[in-house]
This record gives C-alpha cells, sequence and structure tokens, in this order.
C-alpha cells in the first residue's frame, strides 16, 4: 500500500508559479512510477505529467510542456511539480498517483494509489 499526500496548491495570479508536492509513505517508493493529473470545474481528471522510477524517462501532457517540470527524490519518498507560467486554464484540482510498475504512463487506470488532491487556483 502507498498513501500519498499532496501540498502546495493554492491562489496564484497568470504568469506565477507554484510548485507542488506529493508526500509518499511506504518503503517501496523507488519501485514506482509517479504522475499528476488534473481535474478542472466540470471537466473529467486529465494527465499532466509522469517520471519513472529513476527519474529517467518523463512525459508531458502538451498543453504542460516547457512550463511544467516533475521530479522525484526517491530518498525522501516525494514527488513535486514545478509549475511556471500559469495560466487560467491550468486552474484544478491536482492529483498525485502512483503507478504499480518502473515506467510512465499517460493512462488514468494504471495507476494504483491516489492522493486527496490539491486544489491550484490561477486569477487572470
Amino acid at each position: 500500500q502507498v498513501q500519498l499526500v499532496e501540498s502546495g496548491g493554492g491562489l496564484v495570479q497568470a504568469g506565477g508559479s507554484l510548485r507542488l508536492s506529493c508526500a509518499a509513505s511506504g518503503r517501496t517508493f523507488s519501485r514506482y512510477a509517479m504522475g499528476w493529473f488534473r481535474q478542472g470545474p466540470g471537466t473529467a481528471r486529465e494527465f499532466v505529467a509522469s517520471i519513472s522510477y529513476s527519474s529517467g524517462t518523463t512525459s508531458y501532457a502538451d498543453f504542460v510542456k516547457g512550463r511544467f517540470t516533475i521530479s522525484r527524490d526517491n530518498a525522501k519518498s516525494t514527488v513535486h511539480l514545478q509549475m511556471n507560467s500559469l495560466k487560467p486554464e491550468d486552474t484544478a484540482v491536482y492529483y498525485c498517483a502512483a503507478r504499480n510498475d518502473r515506467w510512465v504512463s499517460v493512462q488514468e487506470n494504471e495507476y494504483t494509489f491516489w492522493g486527496q488532491g490539491t486544489q491550484v487556483t490561477v486569477s487572470s
């Protein structure tokens, strides 16, 4: 079992930055690929970014490429999402997820464990 707790969300103006963090419990964090997803108002949850177990491979949704960066620290069992140049359309609840596999995936249904989410609101 892996428990995930997100933090770092908040209200920011367009063009600003936020850094989301996800703390994972359990001793096997380094075996899991990790991902970030988001769900905006009235929309389905969508893939944002994913990182492999050793940070060697990352994947990003097209709408965040060049603005967001996913990273992880296996020693601290944490994964981060650095979000720069934020836009009002980035407003959403952001979820951290763990995949019981070492490699990245963009598919929501391939992630087994989920956090409770953290709200990000970008004002125009």
